[in-house]
Parts: C-alpha cells; sequence; structure tokens
C-alpha cells in the first residue's frame, strides 16, 4: 500500500466517524431543517432543463432527500446512481418518488438504489457526497472511485459536494485520478463555484 494510500485510509476513518457523532447530536429539529433547499447561488448554477443527479445518504451524510423533492418540484428530472457489482462503473437512473422511495431497491453495499429497469440519464448537475474536503474544491470520497471515474467520464457535469462543516480540512492528500468539485455546501456555507 502506498503512502498516500495509507494516508487516505486513515483519514478517511477520522473524518467518518466526525461526520457521523455530528450527525448524530444534531437534534431531530435541527435535522429537519439543515439541506432542506439548495441555497439561492446555488440553485441560480443549476439550468432550468437540467438532470439533477443526487445520492440516498447513508448513516452520517449530509441528507439528499430534500433536494431530491425541491428539484422534482421544480420540474427537474432526478436521478440516482446504481451501482450492479463493485467493479462494475456507476450510472444513474430515474428516481420517481423522493417522497415515499418506492421505486428503490437495496444494492450491493446495502445502500437503496434505483431498480434495474429504471431509465438510465446522465446528470447535467451531481450533488454527491464527500467523507472530507478543503475550501477549494478538493475532495476525499469513501474509496471506491465511483464518483472520481463516473466524473472523469462526465468532464461537463457540474460537481456539488455536500457536507457538514466538520468535514473540512485544511489540506487533503489528492492523487491524479481525484477529481475536484464545482462547488461544497455545508449548512453553515457555499464554497466555490471553483
Amino acid at each position: 500500500m502506498s503512502d498516500i494510500t495509507q494516508q487516505k485510509a486513515a483519514l478517511r476513518k477520522q473524518l467518518r466517524k466526525a461526520r457521523r457523532d455530528h450527525a448524530a447530536a444534531l437534534p431531530p429539529e435541527v435535522s429537519a431543517l439543515v439541506f432542506r433547499q439548495p441555497p439561492a447561488p446555488v440553485r441560480e448554477l443549476v439550468p432550468e432543463d437540467a438532470v439533477i443527479g443526487l445520492y440516498r445518504a447513508d448513516t452520517g451524510e449530509a441528507p439528499a432527500g430534500s433536494y431530491a423533492r425541491h428539484f422534482m418540484e421544480s420540474g427537474h428530472t432526478i436521478a440516482l446512481p446504481r451501482i450492479t457489482t463493485l467493479d462494475a462503473g456507476m450510472t444513474f437512473h430515474v428516481h420517481t418518488d423522493p417522497y415515499g422511495e418506492s421505486d428503490l431497491e437495496e444494492g450491493p453495499m446495502k445502500l437503496m438504489q434505483p431498480a434495474g429497469d429504471a431509465q438510465r440519464v446522465v446528470p447535467d448537475v451531481l450533488f454527491m457526497p464527500l467523507v472530507g474536503f478543503t475550501e477549494d474544491g478538493a475532495r476525499i470520497g469513501q474509496g471506491g472511485g465511483f464518483y472520481d471515474s463516473w466524473l472523469a467520464a462526465h468532464p461537463d457535469t457540474l460537481a456539488i459536494g455536500m457536507a457538514w462543516d466538520v468535514q473540512k480540512c485544511d489540506t487533503l492528500p489528492v492523487e491524479e485520478h481525484d477529481m475536484p468539485l464545482s462547488a461544497i455546501i455545508t449548512p453553515t456555507r457555499i464554497y466555490g463555484p471553483f
């Protein structure tokens, strides 16, 4: 294992714990308010007819469900990632029910995702989770490389990270394949656009 790989692994462990502890400590009434809808400057970045890629938050991740409902109510097509196997790439498929999630099924990593027959689309704007970030747009993800690979294949997609403030780092070990973000949203601040 290379030195940078070891650094990233240790950093991911530390940041995941901080993220999980922070999210667990939030009172339910506060959790219901944060990430309720994208801030106005971010909404202005989104083209009127854009397909919006989002994610279904795992434990501790910044919640994206309210964004899905907001964009659907604004007339956008919503898409979530789908993974069939851990060695295959990630694709995005239409998510039609951000209220009841009746169109989702459990994927290989126990995350809910669109069913296999859901229409495949390419998001114009992608709101994505992260483990850590810097104020200039660098990010560290879960380590699977799914988002980095997808973004490398779709360089015109506007990539916006969603995170808690505790996930901000002064610096991150960045490799050539690590894709930067266009902006980052936390409950207290917008970083970018870069």
